[in-house]
């Protein structure tokens, strides 16, 4: 008998509900998938999930340690959420993810209310650090140094009917100056291709749409065992084994590294159909002295040399990037030339940083570090010209025909407006008038619509909707059925399950937490 059947017959025997979690997420991509798996772990163990923090038995905060002000904003949060966890007796706080993983007893040290944290090396073990400090009433804080197991071996509650995110690597093997990452998410470490692709299978078999592949340097992928037998690196081969996949219609990744991009990988995405002609590849600085001081191991003309290279190949392509203003040392000069790589790559969207120091990375400690003054005015010049191009870009798709896979909560406006969203294949967020069909537009279904209008951050297409396919992601959407991935093997950890139901909060107490976008 299962944690989850133990704790299920309890509970019935109790007349009682399951307890209930609600994870909070803040950060990347990676970061969300892996709330995914510990929204996995948390079911398997016989908690269920409710989207509203009051209700919640367990509230857990899946924090990021990127921005200078994450701190803060867990601390706010879990400042907000002391007084109703005073007030109701058996609920309990856990603070994971990479903020954790840097801060360690500071989290309990600063908010002595928390009940676990815990790393980015052991998601798996939650259940049983909460059944500990629920047991010694005290806090429990275990931080592991190397990897348990390779997380998606976890089971995962899945967001979304019609996209999944499938990590293929975790972890990083540079040394970027600015970056804490690798010091939290440890070395690079590789699934083997089989088990990717049967986690990729098994979403298909489920619905699912579109796969995003995943890993802080992901085209790096398969260092430890490529033997190029193929001629090709591994990333390609992957790559091209995903457009072999009946029923996979749409393949991204993110984010990979200018430094590992090769021709190879360029000729799979313009020969393989499935594989979306979207690339997202982080520029951080269009100086090559700032690079260098960043230890990012291309230059500004290798950059653009990639640029070129996937424009030739894909023409209709979409491009993005991250750029930091503002690195220790950066000079106007310097400035200009993340100006210059920018008019040059002509990017449908970047997602631009002011720096700011992190502890514990050699950039914090460099010295001429740039007045905030001075960076403030150039992340405005640098935004003002990326919209421009943006929105030049954007009007180019008026008139053409865009198919969409329909998503859910993207348009801030869609209720007032009457539009849905939807994603186009090279990533653009398209609002749409849902007319011209006799049948219900639902998430997870595929429209061909025309643009009618292109602004800066997205595309408008107020005709009719040209096409409508329904698709078995629109009805799991419809039904509330979320694709589910069973746990692949073992952590040898106990099996526990969930505490008892906590008793109602008294009346008039409550705590709101604000939403936080990753």
């Amino acid at each position: 008998m299962t944690a989850g059947d133990v704790a299920q017959r309890s509970s019935t025997d109790r007349g009682a509900r399951r307890p209930r979690f609600h994870i909070r997420t803040h950060g990347c991509q990676m970061n969300v998938h892996d709330s995914e798996r510990l929204a996995g772990v948390l079911e398997e163990a016989g908690y269920e999930h409710t989207p509203d923090v009051d209700g919640a038995d367990l509230v857990v905060f899946n924090t990021c340690a990127v921005r200078e002000n994450a701190d803060n904003k867990l601390y706010g949060q879990l400042g907000r959420l002391a007084p109703a966890k005073a007030e109701r007796p058996g609920m309990q706080i856990a603070v994971g993810g990479c903020l954790a993983q840097k801060d360690r007893e500071t989290v309990v040290r600063r908010a002595p209310w928390v009940d676990v944290v815990f790393g980015t090396h052991n998601t798996g073990s939650l259940p049983a650090l909460l059944e500990r400090a629920r047991h010694n009433g005290e806090a429990q804080v275990e931080i592991l140094e190397a990897l348990e197991t390779f997380p998606s071996h976890l089971p995962a509650r899945r967001e979304s009917a019609y996209a999944g995110w499938v990590s293929i690597s975790v972890g990083c093997n540079n040394t970027c100056t600015f970056c804490i990452v690798p010091s939290l998410r440890g070395k690079e470490v590789d699934r083997r291709p089989g088990e990717i692709l049967a986690e990729v299978e098994a979403l298909v078999a489920e619905g699912v749409l579109e796969v995003t592949l995943l890993g802080q340097n992901v085209n790096a992928y398969g260092v430890s065992f490529d033997d190029r037998v193929s001629g090709r690196t591994a990333f390609a081969d992957l790559l091209r084994a995903c457009g072999d996949i009946e029923g996979l219609e749409r393949v991204r990744f993110t984010s990979p590294h200018p430094r590992d991009f090769t021709t190879d990988v360029i000729t799979t995405m313009a020969e393989t159909p499935n594989v979306c002609p979207q690339l997202h590849m982080p520029l951080q600085s269009g100086s090559d002295r700032v690079l260098k001081a960043m230890r990012r191991s291309y230059r500004a003309r290798r950059y653009l040399d990639i640029v070129d290279e996937v424009r030739a190949a894909m023409p209709e392509a979409a491009l993005t990037t991250d750029i930091i203003v503002g690195f220790p040392g950066e000079t106007e000069e310097d400035f200009q030339g993340t100006l210059d790589v920018v008019a040059a790559s002509r990017f449908s969207q970047a997602f631009t940083f002011q720096y700011s120091p992190r502890p514990g990375t050699p950039a914090a400690t460099l010295p001429d570090q740039v007045p905030k003054a001075v960076v403030q005015e150039r992340y405005d010049r640098l935004t003002a010209l990326q919209e421009e191009i943006s929105l030049e870009l954007n009007r180019e798709q008026v008139g053409r025909e865009l198919e969409l896979v329909v998503s859910t909560g993207e348009g801030r406006k869609d209720t007032a407006t009457r539009r849905m969203s939807g994603r186009a294949r090279d990533g653009r967020l398209v609002h749409f008038t849902p007319a011209g069909t006799t049948e219900d537009i639902r998430p997870g279904d595929v429209v061909t619509v025309r643009a009618t209008y292109g602004a800066p951050h997205h595309v408008v297409a107020d005709g009719d909707v040209l096409t409508h396919r329904r698709t078995r992601a629109g009805d799991a959407h419809a039904a509330g059925q979320r694709p589910t991935t069973p746990r692949t093997t073992g952590l040898g950890l106990p099996t526990l399950g969930p505490p008892a139901p906590a008793p109602a909060a008294a009346p008039g107490c409550s705590a709101t937490l604000q939403e936080v976008s990753p």
